[in-house]
């Protein structure tokens, strides 16, 4: 291992966990990233994880560190704000779905039900799934949640709706329906309020904080893409970043 701890030594942080993964894992990530933060980033989260060789080689080609950095918006709720890590990314990458040129939502969520195992490599392992077109009942009329999942950190439920198009505002008021609905119903006494990620092919979001602005409800927008990303486009977006925070 000394050859990792030479890449390592200027890091106090990250050389004590260098021996926690495997030779492998090291050398992928020694040779994948360009930097001493990227570095820290992938050593912690293939800890954390507990990646496999492959995960991990398809979580540095699908730009995981960039869209992580790129997801730290003021948007975030303030439940997720308070934990050390938001596990919520504003950009998903769902490359793996065998699908046509033309989708409808119902083919959409069976791919992704056909493929959970490496729909929840992208969410994060702290994810784990309930059920599909999750029920549940007001007054005498019957609603269905695309997906729901609870996550171990947050201690909450997670619903999840798949949109095949473009953000729209009156989705906010139909996510805001099913987690009274799960709070009031399915909820336990010793979980937190339920969370909502809705799942949209593109978003404005400028229409995304209007539409989040009024609302008391830990609720977030992202987007998701069928092909891995352009890294060099991340990475300008990045630095854009980077420059407006003064860091």
């Amino acid at each position: 291992m000394k050859q990792f701890y030479e890449v390592y030594k200027d890091d106090q942080i990250v050389s004590p966990l260098v021996t926690q993964l495997s030779w492998t894992n090291n050398l992928i990530i020694i040779s994948s990233t360009k930097t001493k933060e990227e570095r820290e980033f992938y050593v912690k989260l293939a800890i954390k994880e507990r990646y496999s060789k492959r995960e991990l080689e398809r979580q540095i080609q699908s730009s995981y560190y960039e869209r992580a950095i790129l997801s730290k918006t003021p948007l975030l709720p303030e439940v997720i704000k308070k934990i050390p890590q938001n596990p919520f990314l504003d950009s998903y990458i769902i490359e793996f779905l065998d699908l046509p040129e033309k989708f409808d939502e119902n083919s959409f969520r069976k791919s992704l039900i056909n493929q959970m195992k490496r729909f929840v490599l992208e969410l994060g392992k702290d994810f784990t799934f309930v059920g599909e077109e999750y029920k549940v009942q007001v007054g005498n009329s019957d609603y269905s949640i695309d997906l729901l999942f609870t996550h171990r950190e947050l201690r909450c439920l997670v619903a999840i709706e798949l949109k095949i198009g473009k953000f729209k505002p009156e989705y906010i008021s139909k996510m805001d329906f099913y987690l009274e609905a799960l709070d009031r119903q399915i909820k336990k006494e010793y979980e937190n309020p339920s969370v909502g990620l809705i799942l949209c092919a593109s978003k404005d979001n400028e229409i995304v904080e209007y539409s989040l602005s009024r609302t008391l409800s830990p609720l977030m927008v992202s987007e998701y893409q069928l092909k891995l990303p352009s890294k060099e486009i991340l990475q300008k977006k990045l630095q854009e970043l980077i420059k407006l925070s003064g860091l």
